[in-house]
């Protein structure tokens, strides 16, 4: 459940949005970013493994920690980050955002399900697959227009 600009209009100019985030047992939320602004994330139920990736210039050094209730964890901006529920219970958070608009890039959906598609070869290269792995991707992601 996301409070944000588009949302409540009233929200423009004043820097912050809210999301609410329930957690299936076992459920994730994938790796992703927000382009334009970073996310404190305070956990209510459940138990959650978060970590986020730091950038090329830091070798891609995985930050994670497991979450209880009351703890909060800190995703700088545009750092691609994710969270797994891992009890057979549900789970539920709240993340804060430093934007009326942080926007959102899943990562899988954006490269392998953009429109139109990126060439098969390179991402077959980039990711060091076979290009039928990769169209079969492509497939899975790609809604059509």
């Amino acid at each position: 459940t996301t409070v944000s600009v588009d949302q409540i209009p009233g929200l423009n100019t004043m820097g912050i949005s809210l999301v609410r985030i329930d957690y299936a047992p076992y459920g994730q939320n994938p790796p992703h970013t927000h382009p334009r602004g970073s996310e404190i994330l305070v956990l209510v139920e459940g138990t959650l493994y978060v970590g986020f990736i730091a950038s090329n210039q830091n070798d891609n050094s995985l930050f994670t920690t497991v979450l209880h209730p009351g703890d909060v964890f800190v995703f700088p901006i545009g750092m691609i980050h994710f969270q797994i529920n891992l009890g057979k219970v549900p789970a539920v958070a709240f993340a804060g955002l430093s934007s009326q608009n942080a926007g959102v890039i899943t990562i899988a959906n954006a490269v392998f399900g953009s429109y139109p598609q990126v060439y098969p070869d390179l991402l077959a290269k980039a990711f060091q697959l076979d290009e039928s792995v990769v169209r079969e991707l492509q497939a899975k992601f790609t809604h059509p227009r």
